[in-house]
């Protein structure tokens, strides 16, 4: 969960963005840096937050390093969420249980990825949850996330290009 073992929810009554971060997130800052960069999950996550506020959403933040508890957020918010950013770390590559359950969502999701995933080693070139997202951005690092809540923005407002890595 997050830093704080519940999940960080904004007060607002807007459209409700669930920000998931996976495993080993929480310590960005200590990972390396010419994957992760050298800002720390609080930090990426106040830039989240500012930019979805500006967006009109509210937002919840949630990191762990447990796969189920990962499910769980996912069935804990699906129906009530408006949105869905998830970057579910090395679980992009294999869980199909974490794709599953992404995949009774109501609201779009996007996939985001600090490292250009695509171009790191060949494990983890593959995405199980690639064909689900209708946002994909990687290899931006915490723009990409601001990125994704644009995209996502404009898919709610019904201009938005789907998929992508952009």
């Amino acid at each position: 969960m997050t830093r704080e073992g519940e999940p960080r929810e904004s007060t607002a009554s807007a459209p409700l963005l669930v920000v998931i971060h996976g495993v080993n997130l929480n310590l960005l800052g200590e990972r390396p840096s010419v994957h992760y960069g050298s800002f720390t999950l609080g930090e990426l996550e106040d830039r989240v937050r500012e930019a979805a506020e500006a967006r009109g959403y509210s937002v919840v933040f949630a990191q762990t390093n447990h796969e189920g508890e990962f499910v769980e957020l996912i069935h804990r918010f699906r129906k009530k969420a408006a949105a869905f950013l998830v970057n579910p770390g090395a679980w992009t590559h294999y869980s199909y249980a974490i794709r599953d359950a992404l995949e009774l969502v109501k609201g779009p999701i996007a996939e985001v990825h600090l490292s250009q995933i695509e171009e790191r080693e060949e494990w983890r070139r593959v995405s199980v949850i690639a064909e689900i997202a209708r946002v994909r951005v990687m290899g931006k690092g915490p723009e990409g996330y601001v990125e994704a809540v644009d995209r996502l923005a404009a898919v709610a407002r019904g201009d938005a290009r789907p998929g992508g890595d952009g």
